[in-house]
């Protein structure tokens, strides 16, 4: 049995009631689409007018893609300001890709005073995220005493994070930061085979200087490790 208060109403009016709701639902989806296909495809004048008018209702895909072209000069001139404004509003929505580019802007100042901490913060929020690059950040930000306490174990613990996401940068520093930090010449020598195989082109050469401080041994091992690391996926990549 239907409620009165339905009943009440025609039929013919509930149809163009139905109708006039469709239409007025913005179609979001589309003109994110459509800007960012404009975008892509170098035709910035179509993504800034798709992507302002979501921006400013509070799309915060919209906000980061903004933020990225006032970064940028794609299209506007170059402005980290207005940036930062773009990618705040983005980050503070929880758009992870907007978190870490806020977090590179106050690590290096680009739109705001430099901040470390404030840099630290936006870098973890968009690693917890997921983030490799982020990672990587925090890491950097580890090993530099930026804003924490230097401390080198926690920047292999941020860079290994992102290495594990097959993140070929990350594996480079780890090898770095294993064989000119650490001292620990066999992990360096399989964190950099690892980047190695992911074309980190530097690698290589790293790898290859560092066997004066290992044996035939710890060679074969460090190489079987590495091996084993890629075939698992980065699940195995410990002794």
């Amino acid at each position: 049995m239907m409620p009165p208060l339905v009943k009440t109403i025609p039929l013919k009016i509930l149809a163009v009631i139905s109708l006039l709701l469709f239409v007025a639902t913005p179609s979001w989806g589309a003109d994110i689409d459509k800007g960012f296909t404009a975008y892509q495809k170098g035709d910035y004048v179509t993504a800034l007018n798709e992507f302002t008018p979501l921006a400013e209702q509070g799309d915060a895909f919209a906000q980061y893609r903004l933020g990225r072209m006032y970064r940028k000069g794609d299209g506007v001139v170059q402005n980290y300001k207005v940036a930062v404004k773009w990618y705040r509003l983005a980050a503070e929505q929880g758009h992870a890709g907007a978190q870490f580019n806020l977090g590179l802007s106050y690590r290096y100042g680009k739109g705001v005073a430099q901040n470390y901490k404030a840099a630290v913060k936006w870098f973890t929020l968009a690693a917890e995220q997921g983030e490799a690059d982020a990672k990587i950040h925090i890491g950097k930000m580890y090993e530099n005493g930026e804003g924490v306490v230097q401390n080198y174990k926690t920047a292999v613990k941020w860079y290994r994070l992102a290495a594990e996401q097959g993140d070929a940068v990350a594996q480079n520093m780890l090898g770095w930061v294993y064989g000119y930090v650490l001292q620990d010449y066999a992990t360096a020598h399989v964190w950099y085979n690892i980047a190695a195989s992911n074309g980190y082109k530097s690698a290589a050469q790293s790898r290859d200087f560092i066997v004066i401080f290992l044996n035939a041994e710890q060679i074969a091992a460090a190489q079987a490790l590495a091996l084993k690391c890629i075939e698992s996926n980065y699940k195995n990549c410990t002794p």
